[in-house]
């Protein structure tokens, strides 16, 4: 398996809005991930306690562009705005009449401009305070572009948790009709029905909303702003996978394009269900190299005198052995299949990743990054192997059709670890590429 990246020094893009698109998804993002777990059945925040750790949220994002941008109070309600904006895709939940789908309350009227003005309220608030703190530098206005294709690989990597917690709940037909849910335009539910199994689902469709309007902004930003064709091509092309993982996602459930909710009308999917959540990886995984080759570190890398092309060529292995053994996991949480092979095949993950994450953290060839990319896969794996063995146990404690709170936990921990085990293999082959000479033939 082979991976081929430019090698020489690519120009420095043109930042042009990228720290406020950081800042606006980023704060969109943090809103959305506090807002999920305080929702969270079993947790069940007081909604003040939500309102006030989504209002600092707010302002936090605000203080961010004061502190790091040179944008001012302007710069933070503007990020402020962005995220009001943004949340607008979740705020119909509130605003729907219960026993009338898809009526949206009269109060919609002062709801809707009121999330807009608070946003840039607040936004400009936390800036005006940021701005007594500024860094030196402006660091976000220069490096908005990764800032931004970060938050974008954040966005997915909540998505990923939330879709492993609606398969290990069991949820993943809670909401039997798409791209409705119950006859109710999807961004239109109301709140109040969102519970167990349906909670789970329909935070994962909204979250995939997210995700998808975030990929479609990163990709049209790229073609504005990066001279680079190969990378404005690879932002396209992870704007056509969200496309197609969504669509995944929603036939997964019906089995074919239709809008009933009716049961004896529709066809679940469970190998499609296998497929999106092996997909969602692919996709988390490119957004991650997105993110890595728009750095400046990524831009003045010039590539060590001494060849590694054994590095280079385990990271490719271990690329392909990790993206494997996902796909096991994927058809053993979702067929109870495979077992064997999935407990066979993370024996060969750890060893080829220790092999290879022991060279490039204690092998004396002066490039921190590689140390600290192979400590992160030996740490990773540790930890990794550790919860299979707890997920072994605890997948015996759920009953068909009711899944302990131990097994989703657990569960749900092991697959984000192991996007995580992803990210950092798809960095290592990134980093191997960049900063290794190719074998000399």
């Amino acid at each position: 398996m082979t991976l081929s990246v430019p090698a020489a020094p690519a120009p420095a893009p043109d930042h042009r809005g990228s720290d406020l698109l950081a800042l606006g998804f980023g704060t969109t993002v943090a809103m959305w991930a506090v807002g999920y777990v305080c929702r969270f059945p079993g947790v069940a925040a007081p909604p003040w306690l939500l309102m006030v750790l989504l209002l600092l949220c707010l302002a936090l994002g605000g203080w961010a562009a004061g502190r790091f941008t040179s944008r001012g109070i302007t710069g933070g309600a503007q990020a402020g705005l962005l995220a009001g904006a943004l949340n607008l895709l979740v705020l119909g939940s509130l605003l729907t009449a219960v026993d009338s789908p898809n009526r949206v309350v009269p109060s919609a009227l002062w709801w809707l401009p009121g999330s807009l003005v608070l946003g840039a309220l607040l936004g400009g608030l936390g800036a005006a305070l940021g701005r007594t703190q500024a860094v030196a530098g402006a660091p976000l206005s220069r490096r908005g572009l990764p800032g931004f294709a970060t938050v974008a690989a954040a966005a997915t990597f909540l998505l990923v948790v939330a879709g492993g917690i609606v398969t290990s709940s069991q949820a993943g037909l809670a909401v039997t009709d798409w791209p409705n849910s119950y006859g109710y335009n999807m961004f239109l539910y109301p709140l109040t029905r969102m519970t167990g199994g349906i909670y789970y689902e329909h935070v994962h469709r909204l979250l995939g909303s997210l995700v998808g309007l975030t990929t479609l902004v990163l990709a049209v930003h790229l073609w504005r702003v990066e001279s680079r064709r190969w990378l404005r091509q690879v932002g396209l092309a992870a704007l056509i996978l969200v496309i197609a993982q969504g669509i995944l996602g929603g036939l997964r459930v019906t089995g074919h394009f239709t809008l009933s909710d009716d049961p004896t009308l529709v066809r679940p999917n469970l190998w499609l269900a296998v497929v999106h959540g092996v997909t969602g990886q692919v996709f988390f995984g490119l957004l991650v190299a997105i993110a890595a080759v728009t750095t400046r570190t990524w831009r003045d890398a010039v590539a060590d005198t001494v060849a590694s092309g054994l590095d280079r060529t385990l990271s490719s292995w271990l690329l392909g052995a990790v993206m494997l053994q996902l796909t096991l996991g994927a058809v053993l949480r979702h067929t109870d299949a495979a077992l064997h092979l999935h407990i066979t095949m993370a024996v060969a993950v750890v060893g080829l990743g220790v092999f290879l994450g022991s060279r490039l953290a204690f092998r004396p060839h002066g490039r921190p990054l590689l140390k600290t990319l192979g400590h992160g896969v030996l740490h990773g794996l540790g930890l990794q192997f550790i919860l299979g063995f707890l997920a072994l146990f605890a997948r015996n404690l759920s009953e068909p059709g009711q899944a302990h709170a131990a097994d989703v936990t657990i569960t749900t921990i092991h697959q984000a670890v192991g996007a995580l085990i992803l990210a950092l293999t798809v960095l290592t082959v990134l980093w191997t590429r960049r900063l290794f000479k190719p074998p000399t033939t």
